[in-house]
């Protein structure tokens, strides 16, 4: 007879320790400290510490955080560098050529950060309010009541404790149970996918729409460093019709972050966005920062473009979503950060007043989003993204329309579309002819899944599969060329040739959890689910 699961109960209960969902257990407990309340708070997360599967630029608005804590300059909070000079520049194959910055990319009065650190401060500060706080411990399912209504997650994991130190209180099968239920899973989350389908979530909204993040941090020449520079660009080596970008942060003791965005729009199927990435720090405008410098690690991480008209339901019974696994990403802004604690913020407030009222739902938290200025920001930025479905110029026109003279007020709202319909088949398009990693300035995928730190249990349950495992050769190959081994940053899909046919063999060990695959795929053959907690990457400064 199969061992009865533990049981652990909570107020509430929140999947995920990115900025959202640590934001709202932080002001969980402020609240209840004001109001006299005992509230009991647990946070889990997939990534074997905190901070260990999050991925960002990143500049940081600090107007949320600020907001968190009024003392924060008081906290000794790893905000150290102040962005002092912003830049924009549109690529060509052999030149740069300078633009003026548009004034949602300015960054006067944010900082350069890694979001990991401030994560793992944040932490800390919540464990100080008495959250209990768990690492490496994987949401694999959630939990229902006989009505229907969500009552908490549950996993088959040995989880971590506070420090990451395996712990017995997370045995096999256990079960978090809470009155609330709050998902901070981040872009693309298994369980959110789950609640979308169950719940009708997305019925009636604009599709999603999303973006392929890599990133790399450089130690840099001293003398190429300039503390607090911010640059971003546009142009080569993205053709007109695919959206796409980079940021050049230069971060503390020579240390710079760079990154390229892939809009995962794009037709080509022959496009690979880690090769775009590589071929990009060629270019010479970019390669006069990095040469003479080390790489000194990479990760990469899908994020949500489709802005205000692809939210989804936000509430369901028993819990609500937050972060970016609703999608409040402010993408003209390329910020997310600030907006997703906000949104942990506010869901907190909604969630004090269901508790109080025993309310199966937390039907303020939309009421009280809309009047924020978190929903005033996705207000004025929800066409930006969108436009550019017209192409690179058509887009940068209207863009430069909306903002200046319309002032994100248009009378309009543009829609959004699936990205893995965008696909076209390899027959209609150009094969890309990328250059060979120099090993200098651009790498292969194996070496860069190392910087990572990416690793999971040989023996584990594989955490990728395929509803009809003879699409991969009778669609994706026949179809569109296995677009599967170029749009994963970590060469987990691998075509081998080694018998009377080809065959798909899946790397899962190689998986950055970036969700990639679960997005792209031309016929949604790919199904991401949770491997075992701790497992993925580890990143430590990303």
């Amino acid at each position: 007879m199969p061992k009865a699961r533990e049981q652990m109960h909570y107020d509430v209960l929140i999947v995920g320790a990115g900025p959202a969902g640590l934001a709202c257990a932080i002001r969980l407990k402020q609240l209840a400290i004001e109001k006299g309340r005992e509230i009991s708070v647990c946070l889990i997360d997939k990534g074997a510490e905190v901070g260990a599967h999050l991925l960002s630029g990143a500049v940081l608005d600090p107007r949320a955080l600020t907001e968190l804590f009024p003392n924060l300059s008081v906290l000794d909070a790893p905000l150290n560098v102040r962005a002092t000079h912003d830049s924009f520049y549109f690529l060509t194959e052999g030149h740069a050529f300078r633009l003026p910055t548009p004034p949602q990319m300015k960054n006067h009065g944010a900082f350069i950060i890694s979001l990991g650190r401030v994560a793992r401060w944040m932490a800390a500060q919540a464990e100080n309010l008495g959250v209990e706080i768990y690492a490496g411990f994987a949401a694999a399912e959630v939990l229902y009541d006989e009505s229907g209504k969500v009552v908490g997650v549950a996993t088959g994991d040995v989880g971590m404790g506070k420090n990451g130190e395996p712990t017995d209180r997370f045995a096999a099968g256990v079960e978090l149970r809470a009155t609330q239920t709050v998902i901070a899973e981040g872009c693309r989350g298994s369980l959110t996918q789950k609640l979308f389908e169950g719940f009708k979530l997305r019925a009636g909204v604009s599709p999603q729409t999303y973006g392929l993040g890599l990133k790399e941090i450089w130690e840099i020449d001293p003398a190429r460093h300039r503390t607090g520079s911010v640059q971003h660009t546009i142009g080569w080596p993205m053709d007109r019709r695919t959206y796409g970008g980079s940021w050049l942060y230069h971060w503390e003791k020579n240390l710079v972050s760079i990154g390229f965005v892939v809009g995962l729009d794009y037709e080509n199927p022959y496009l690979s966005p880690f090769e775009e990435f590589q071929r990009f720090k060629n270019h010479p405008h970019i390669a006069a920062v990095l040469q003479g410098g080390k790489r000194l690690s990479y990760g990469a991480r899908a994020l949500s473009e489709g802005g205000l008209q692809s939210l989804p339901r936000l509430t369901f019974p028993g819990g609500l979503l937050i972060g970016d696994a609703a999608g409040f990403l402010n993408v003209p802004r390329i910020k997310g950060n600030h907006t997703a604690m906000k949104s942990g913020m506010v869901a907190a407030e909604a969630l004090i007043e269901t508790l109080a009222t025993g309310a199966p739902e937390a039907l303020a938290y939309r009421p009280k989003l809309e009047a924020s200025w978190l929903w005033d920001e996705l207000v004025t930025a929800r066409n930006i993204r969108p436009s550019f479905r017209a192409g690179l110029w058509g887009g940068l026109l209207y863009s430069a329309l909306d903002t200046v003279l319309l002032r994100g007020r248009a009378p309009w709202t543009f829609s959004n579309h699936t990205d893995h319909t965008a696909l076209k088949q390899a027959k209609d398009c150009a094969p890309i002819a990328y250059p060979k990693p120099d090993g200098i300035l651009s790498f292969d995928r194996l070496s860069s899944v190392f910087l990572s730190n990416t690793a999971h249990e040989e023996n584990q349950p594989a955490h990728l599969w395929l509803k009809d495992p003879r699409s991969a050769l009778d669609t994706n190959l026949k179809l569109y060329d296995s677009p599967e081994s170029r749009y994963c940053p970590a060469a987990v899909y691998e075509i081998v040739r080694d018998g009377a046919e080809p065959r798909l063999q899946i790397n899962a060990q190689n998986c950055l959890h970036c969700k990639t695959c679960d997005i792209k795929d031309p016929t949604q053959n790919i199904i991401w689910t949770v491997p075992e907690g701790g497992g993925g990457p580890n990143y430590q400064d990303m």
